[in-house]
């Protein structure tokens, strides 16, 4: 696997180095929360997300990716699949904001001034850092204080870009991330006098997963555009 990304980065940096693209624009859409409380789909969008994107297109079929993301999150076992969470009654909200850089590969060569390139689906692996809120300690019977955390994640995910005009670009895109916590939904698993029975829920080896899909617009630039022959 590292060899395998050693290679791709080294054919993004190698091919064509002369001719780049730049895009950045906005992007939006619905983000949901898979771990222990709630339904268990994994697409079901049900709250707002959001964020900026900026893309540099090496060659036509890989462009490298950072993006920050903001996203609410919340489940309600009310809403859940099985009955043992519905007779349980939990629910919480929490919020993300995320940094990643990834790359994002196209199944067809992508070149906004071809007609016959406009247009193309993709998929993306991203590594990714995202602060959300947790609980510290519980300073009275179910009065907990709240600290912010940073955690790591793999996002990855599908797409489908086309061009609009000369300089712009739309997307639609489904990206899933698998974190390396289980306490977006406050799960507080912690041994010894400090542990808080009614927080202790779920497998603790089970780590949340969230759900973004949206569209985003993008703005093109740079010279010579998308591997056009200079003029």
């Amino acid at each position: 696997m590292k060899n395998f990304i050693v290679f791709i980065l080294f054919t993004c940096i190698t091919t064509t180095s002369t001719s780049q693209i730049n895009e950045i624009g906005i992007f939006a859409g619905g983000s949901n929360y898979i771990g222990d409380i709630g339904p268990e789909y994994y697409i079901n969008p049900n709250n707002f997300m959001g964020g900026i994107i900026y893309k540099w297109n090496a060659n036509p079929r890989m462009a490298l990716r950072g993006t920050f993301t903001y996203a609410e999150l919340s489940s309600n076992d009310e809403n859940a699949t099985n009955n043992a969470r519905q007779t349980r009654g939990l629910r919480f909200t929490n919020s993300i904001k995320e940094l990643a850089v990834g790359i994002e590969y196209s199944y067809f060569d992508y070149n906004i001034d071809n007609y016959n390139q406009r247009q193309t689906p993709y998929i993306l692996l991203e590594i990714a850092a995202f602060n959300y809120k947790a609980i510290k300690s519980e300073t009275a019977p179910q009065v907990y204080e709240y600290g912010s955390k940073t955690s790591f994640a793999i996002p990855f995910g599908v797409g489908y870009k086309f061009a609009v005009g000369r300089r712009f670009a739309v997307a639609f895109e489904l990206r899933t991330t698998y974190t390396f916590t289980d306490e977006l939904d406050y799960n507080y698993y912690n041994e010894g006098t400090n542990s808080i029975p009614e927080l202790e829920f779920g497998n603790p080896n089970n780590n949340d997963w969230y759900t973004l899909a949206g569209v985003s617009f993008v703005y093109t630039f740079g010279r010579p555009p998308c591997y056009a022959t200079p003029y």
